[in-house]
């Protein structure tokens, strides 16, 4: 069996590794949701957390420690994304035993990233900063799960109310209402996925770690190939280094470039899940960074907004093929986009939306009720393309983050908020992918 650097069996290997290691933990995942939501359904909230935490908490250490240390192996062999592998075996096998510190906060990174490189990670866990952080770090990871928090609770779930209600009456939607839902999960992914991250970089840097940034504001992007240098970074450098590097990247040619660019992001669209629709969403954006460098400098020279306005209009149309649960669900919402009139959005769009606070400021204030759906939709999409179009995001203000009284004062209340809003079991939509 070859082998050798490069070799197509290496290079098989490398890859489908990581594929049937996702698998096995999605798995180990189900069965663990599946035993509490059987066992505890129906049992006091308190008592099932009393009784299923230790537990689960056991199960997942085991599983911690088998799967941390096949992925060390794998990554010491193949590199892992690290082209110098990991150098020393005592510092593999310290790191090893030291996540097993992390049990439910590194399961989390398995599944859904980010995806973190051996040589960089593990050395974090020998520095005297490990488990002693500063209050600059504590001060940062606070606000970190403060805004994820809000992130997912307020804004993502919310905008997948509207994204649910589009998809169950895709056939009555209009034009107005199809691109509102449609603009709806570009938004509902991102503060669900980039939310995420940022918890889970708050909660490292409260034990004194850092994890790589996985979201740097995609939104502004003016390109698609820029857009892939801000969404899901450490799975764009692991496809990089890993796939594309070894395909020959863009040294072989042009045509051969244009055809690894292709093969990996089909290869992405497979990673996100086993669906023609997935296949469409990679092919979408393979085709698209192929088309940006045949266009060259021509398309540099468009004024700036055009190129945004472009590149963030196709990103959107690609997000309704990863959603859609088959391609003749997504063209049809494409179809009601373009072809479903200009009547204004009917009421069900909106049902569930902030319903106990639109009900709570309809008492106070009755002059609200002829506006409440308007206005819903004015301050809820308003307030999510602020927030994705500001120049520094969560990740870029932890790096010299200072708590003010003002900031405290606003996470406080919108976290209490979150906090009243919590209705039921609410999970990550990317953990799905």
């Amino acid at each position: 069996m070859d082998m050798t650097r490069g070799s197509p069996m290496r290079l098989m290997v490398r890859f489908s590794l990581p594929l049937l290691f996702g698998n096995a933990l999605e798995q180990f995942y189900n069965m663990v949701d599946s035993w509490v939501v059987g066992n505890f359904v129906g049992t006091s909230a308190m008592a099932a957390v009393g009784i299923a935490f230790p537990i689960i908490f056991l199960l997942t250490s085991l599983f911690i420690g088998m799967a941390v240390g096949t992925s060390i192996l794998i990554a010491q062999f193949f590199g892992a994304g690290d082209r110098d592998g990991v150098r020393r075996s005592v510092d593999t096998v310290y790191g090893a035993l030291m996540v097993s510190i992390l049990p439910l906060t590194l399961l989390a990174l398995l599944a859904s990233g980010p995806i973190l490189r051996p040589g960089i990670f593990f050395p974090q866990l020998r520095e005297k900063g490990f488990l002693h952080p500063d209050w600059s770090d504590a001060a940062a990871g606070i606000y970190a799960i403060c805004c994820g928090t809000i992130k997912k609770v307020l804004l993502a779930d919310a905008f997948g109310t509207v994204v649910n209600n589009g998809w169950v009456h895709l056939e009555e939607l209009s034009a107005p209402a199809a691109w509102l839902v449609i603009l709806g999960y570009t938004l509902q992914l991102y503060f669900d996925f980039s939310g995420y991250c940022d918890i889970a970089a708050g909660v490292a840097r409260l034990f004194g770690l850092r994890l790589p940034m996985n979201f740097d504001s995609p939104y502004r992007s003016a390109s698609v190939t820029e857009f892939w240098k801000r969404w899901h970074i450490t799975l764009t450098t692991f496809l990089r280094e890993c796939l594309y590097f070894p395909l020959g990247g863009s040294r072989r040619g042009t045509i051969r470039t244009y055809c690894n660019i292709l093969i990996v992001f089909l290869v992405s669209g497979f990673w996100h899940g086993a669906g023609w629709t997935f296949l469409v969403w990679g092919a979408l954006h393979g085709l698209a960074q192929v088309v940006e460098r045949v266009w060259g400098r021509g398309r540099d020279r468009l004024p700036f907004v055009l190129r945004w306005g472009l590149t963030f209009l196709f990103v959107n149309i690609a997000w309704v093929f990863f959603r859609a649960p088959d391609c003749a669900g997504a063209l049809e919402l494409l179809g009601r986009a373009v072809t479903g009139g200009f009547a204004k959005p009917a009421a069900w769009l909106l049902e569930g939306l902030f319903a106990e606070e639109t009900s709570a400021v309809q008492m106070l204030i009755p002059a609200f009720t002829p506006w409440k759906n308007i206005l819903r939709v004015v301050l809820l999409y308003g307030a999510g393309m602020v927030a994705v179009l500001w120049p520094r995001n969560t990740i870029r203000r932890m790096e010299d983050f200072r708590p003010t009284l003002w900031r405290g004062a606003a996470l406080t209340v919108l976290t209490l908020w979150c906090v009243l809003s919590f209705t039921g079991v609410t999970t990550f939509i990317y953990s799905n992918f």
